[in-house]
C-alpha cells in the first residue's frame, strides 16, 4: 500500500510535469513573439529581455490563450492541451480537497495514487508532442544514459 509520503513524491512528480508543460510553451511563445517582432534579424537585447520576461510569469492557460491561433501545429493538439490544462488546474487547486480525509488510510492513499497517476499521464500525453514539435524524443532521451552530476558549463 503506498504511503503518504509516495502520494507527496508522486504529487511532485505531476507538478514537475505540469510546469515543463509550461516551460516548454513559454520557449515557443517567445520565438513566436521573437519573429514577430524581428529580433531574429534586428537583435535588441533589452526588447528580448522584455519579451521573456513577460511570458515567463504566464501560467499554462495564459500561454495556450496567447498561442491560439498563433502556431497551426500546436492547433492539432488543442484536445491535448486542454486535458492537461484541465488537469494541471485540479492538481494545484483542487487535488487535496477532493480526496479530503484519504490521505489516512491505505485504501485512500491507493485512490489518490491512481488519481495521481492519471493526472501525470495526461501531461506527459500533451508534452511529449509539444516537445516533438521540435524534434525532441522525451523516450528516446529516457532510455539515454545521462549523467548523473552536475558539470559545470
Amino acid at each position: 500500500m503506498p504511503t503518504l509520503d509516495d502520494v507527496y513524491r508522486k504529487f511532485g512528480e505531476a507538478a514537475e510535469a505540469a510546469q515543463l508543460i509550461e516551460t516548454e510553451l513559454g520557449n515557443v511563445l517567445v520565438l513566436v513573439r521573437c519573429e514577430d517582432e524581428g529580433l531574429f534579424k534586428n537583435p535588441n537585447p533589452a526588447r528580448a529581455s522584455d519579451v521573456f520576461g513577460s511570458i515567463n510569469r504566464h501560467t499554462l492557460g495564459q500561454l495556450l490563450k496567447k498561442l491560439n491561433n498563433r502556431t497551426q501545429s500546436l492547433n492539432v493538439l488543442e484536445g491535448l492541451l486542454s486535458k492537461a490544462l484541465q488537469e494541471r488546474n485540479r492538481l494545484f487547486h483542487s487535488f487535496y480537497r477532493e480526496h479530503n480525509f484519504r490521505r489516512n488510510t491505505d485504501e485512500g492513499r491507493a485512490l489518490m495514487m491512481e488519481d495521481l497517476e492519471s493526472i501525470h499521464s495526461a501531461l506527459l500525453d500533451a508534452y511529449k508532442p509539444v516537445l516533438a514539435l521540435r524534434a525532441i524524443d522525451l523516450d528516446a532521451l529516457a532510455d539515454m544514459e545521462l549523467p548523473t552530476r552536475h558539470v559545470p558549463i
